[in-house]
């Protein structure tokens, strides 16, 4: 099989080899990659391969995504970036020049989803984030 790179566990363990360019990852058997671990959804998340790069996308998992801390719907994973996939992380290790990259990078079309570095409260309007300037105290008026 092929050599695409690896996940290698940040808490210890055995690295997992990326075998293929299209990877499902999960708790169920019929996953590429399967984590027995409770908080891992069935089907949590897709790695694929383009231009070169990983990228990942979550699969609308329950306990969320992220790299480098910050939960995504769909990123690149440069060489070295850290995936946590529920709580449980990741290194991902791998040379894009050895997978076909020539050039700059794709582009990353993800966005880092930044609703969730608000409180449920805000999200849903009822409390005004702290960092914006509240209009004026009508009472101090009155």
């Amino acid at each position: 099989m092929a050599d695409y790179g690896f996940l290698v566990p940040t808490g210890g363990g055995e690295d997992i080899p990326l075998k293929k360019e299209r990877i499902v990852i999960g708790r169920r058997e019929n996953c590429d990659i399967v984590l027995r671990f409770a908080n891992v959804s069935g089907q949590h998340c897709r790695m694929t391969l383009e231009q070169g790069y990983w990228f990942i996308k979550d699969l609308e998992s329950r306990n969320g995504t992220k790299v480098n801390g910050y939960r995504v719907t769909r990123k690149r994973l440069d060489p070295g970036v850290i995936l946590t996939i529920a709580k449980h992380q990741y290194e991902i290790r791998y040379n894009p020049e050895d997978l076909g990259a020539m050039g700059p990078p794709p582009a990353d079309d993800d966005q880092i989803d930044m609703s969730l570095r608000s409180s449920l409260m805000e999200r849903a309007g009822l409390e005004k984030r702290k960092d914006k300037e509240s209009g004026p105290n009508l009472k101090d008026e009155v």
